[in-house]
């Protein structure tokens, strides 16, 4: 379990399932302790355990399994509050409080803010806390989703609504898929400084065994192609080599069928 510090609460890292990350939020200022995407309550039980606290909530950002699967037992064992999106209530186990993009939500004395990030799902949010950024399925380490029900617009729209949080917001998404996502990123933008600084850190980190997140907003407006056509240079040069219109749109929906 990798511990983050923020102002006014600390993340447990939990690693889950395959690749997946769970997050523990744990509230400085009362007893609020959280979970989000829960993919396997057994683990987020042991970790209450250690922490010798309660589980008090449950935030999900989609309704997938591996973000859910924890939901009715965690419920049964603690008789904690889940919340999810509105426009995925009736696809997301237990849940008890239904909110929708754009609306401040209270958790505790927390406050988050809600983005709605649809694409990889027509539901998906993502909460922001302050500076702690959980977005689920739809922002990864140098790479986004797929996109199983939305459109190539909403995926764009939802990417640069992300890419509008401050730069140095930590990016707390639900999988290590970054060593991945990075080779595919070396082929559509071999010239980039930064991404070659990236996937040697990386590299680094995860041959030590260590996670690649939490990244930042900054760290991906730089260095993941999916967010690279916000940069002009980058979005006319690809576009020329793969003869197609120069428009952020295209750009971004070439490379995202091209990731396949």
């Amino acid at each position: 379990m990798s511990s983050y510090q923020h102002s006014s609460f600390q993340i447990h890292q939990l690693p889950a399932l395959n690749d997946n990350y769970i997050y523990l939020m744990e509230s400085k200022i009362d007893s609020v302790l959280a979970v989000i995407d829960p993919a396997d309550a057994s683990i987020v039980n042991q970790a209450c355990k250690r922490l010798g606290k309660p589980l008090t909530h449950i935030l999900n950002t989609h309704h997938h399994w591996d973000h859910t699967d924890g939901n009715k037992a965690l419920k049964q064992r603690w008789n904690c509050t889940v919340v999810g999106a509105a426009h995925d209530a009736a696809r997301i186990p237990c849940i008890d409080i239904a909110i929708s993009p754009e609306q401040a939500f209270q958790l505790g004395g927390l406050q988050a803010d809600i983005i709605d990030v649809g694409g990889h799902t027509l539901g998906h949010i993502a909460y922001l806390f302050d500076d702690a950024l959980f977005c689920g399925d739809a922002l990864f380490g140098a790479g986004c989703g797929r996109i199983f029900e939305g459109t190539f617009e909403q995926t764009w729209q939802s990417l640069q609504a992300l890419a509008q949080l401050d730069d140095d917001t930590k990016v707390y998404c639900a999988h290590e898929y970054t060593l991945p996502n990075l080779r595919f990123a070396r082929g559509v933008d071999a010239n980039n400084a930064a991404l070659k600084a990236r996937i040697h850190r990386d590299t680094q980190t995860r041959m030590e065994q260590k996670p690649t997140i939490p990244s930042t907003i900054g760290i991906e407006k730089s260095t993941n192609p999916f967010l690279r056509p916000l940069n002009a240079d980058f979005r006319t040069e690809y576009a020329h080599i793969n003869h197609i219109d120069d428009t952020a749109l295209s750009v971004f929906t070439h490379l995202r069928q091209t990731k396949g």
